[in-house]
């Protein structure tokens, strides 16, 4: 009979600040402490590399993760689970307002027209 090791992996939550890499995101943790002599509160951040298998997390969500094995040179942590979501805004329009289309390519249109004449004063002088 196998004996169960059992195994305290410290677990943390904080922010993702990167998901460019693969399977990989860079997670911001911020602590607080008081300083020891003037009793201030003081924030301290730490980044870690943390492993995510199925690159779930986008940058803005809130993660936990805990430690691990060594998976590569700067990742020791591994995603544990998704809290919140980032919250992305719907702001795209049904349909763009006519008189903003023209005005701006009136405004376009002019801006060419100027770009245009400035060329020709340059090359005289």
């Amino acid at each position: 009979m196998a004996e169960e090791r059992v195994v305290n992996r410290k677990p943390r939550v904080g922010t993702v600040v990167s998901d460019v890499n693969d399977k990989t995101i860079v997670v911001e943790i911020e602590r607080a402490s008081r300083h020891r002599i003037y009793h201030k509160v003081i924030r301290r951040t730490k980044k870690y590399h943390v492993h995510d298998e199925n690159n779930v997390a986008t940058v803005g969500d809130l993660v936990r993760i805990e430690e691990c094995r060594p998976i590569s040179r700067l990742k020791r942590w591994q995603l544990v689970e998704v809290l919140t979501e980032r919250a992305v805004a719907e702001v795209a329009p049904e349909r763009l307002d006519e008189s903003l289309v023209q005005e701006m390519q009136r405004s376009a249109s002019h801006a060419q027209g100027a770009d245009s004449s400035g060329e020709g004063e340059q090359a005289s002088s």
